[in-house]
């Protein structure tokens, strides 16, 4: 029977485990392959890692940390990060990953999505969405960590990666990120009726509550995070952390 998933999501930038707010000011937090055992321990539902710097940079994806990643990782795991070919997404999978994560890759070059899934399955192929609300209302889509601007309309690129096979959307919050006040349900709540795959939520979340909102509301939905499984307290110290299995059981 599906569930929900809590899904913690790191980014990496320098070959270090940081922290965005709004997409910017990245702050270290520490060693991704450290953080990776300790979700092992706690037994997260699955992991997503972005490298926020191969797109931007224009570089393929970091191969040797991918692989260094999948061998640590005992949960499905999820990379997105500089993907632009067939060939580079069936490296990845052949490293041990599950789930490719497509941003750019999937707004610029949509065919990519059909490719890919034909070769390894729709369900191993993620669209990821960074949106941000427009001032007058409506969101725009952005890419290459939120500095370019997409012309296309946030409903009809739903439809069409739906179309062209992808097997999960997420959608995530550029101005709620790093924020830790709770996810954009307005903006859930206008995406959800349009999606026919598993979708992931992400940006915003600042407690436990924010997951359980999320899940009393849309039912069964990705609840993906990174400042509140990385902080700890007011101030914001550094120290991984996940829901263990009671408070799991309260959230769903």
């Amino acid at each position: 029977m599906l569930a929900p998933r809590i899904i913690p999501c790191l980014l990496v930038h320098n070959k270090g485990l940081v922290k965005t707010v709004k997409f910017k000011d990245a702050k270290y937090v520490g060693d991704p392959i450290n953080a990776v055992k300790i979700f092992n321990e706690k037994e997260a539902d699955e992991l997503m890692v972005l490298d926020i710097d191969a797109t931007a940079q224009n570089r393929e994806p970091d191969y040797k940390m991918i692989e260094n990643l999948a061998v640590e990782c005992r949960m499905p795991l999820c990379y997105g990060g500089g993907i632009k070919t067939v060939e580079q997404a069936t490296r990845i999978f052949n490293l041990g990953v599950e789930k490719i994560a497509l941003s750019s890759g999937a707004i610029e070059n949509p065919k990519l999505i059909s490719d890919i899934a034909k070769e390894v399955g729709n369900q191993s192929v993620v669209a990821v969405i960074d949106v941000k609300k427009r001032m007058f209302g409506g969101y725009d889509v952005y890419t290459h960590n939120g500095t370019k601007k997409s012309k296309v309309d946030l409903e009809n690129l739903i439809g069409k990666l739906q179309s062209l096979g992808v097997g999960e959307i997420v959608i995530n919050s550029i101005d709620n990120d790093g924020i830790m006040k709770g996810y954009d349900l307005s903006l859930i709540e206008k995406i959800k009726p349009l999606t026919d795959v598993p979708m992931t939520v992400l940006g915003g979340a600042g407690s436990l509550d924010d997951i359980k909102t999320l899940i009393e509301k849309f039912g069964i939905i990705g609840c993906s995070a990174g400042s509140l499984f990385v902080f700890k307290g007011k101030y914001k110290a550094v120290l991984i952390n996940y829901p263990n299995k009671i408070e799991k059981a309260k959230i769903y």
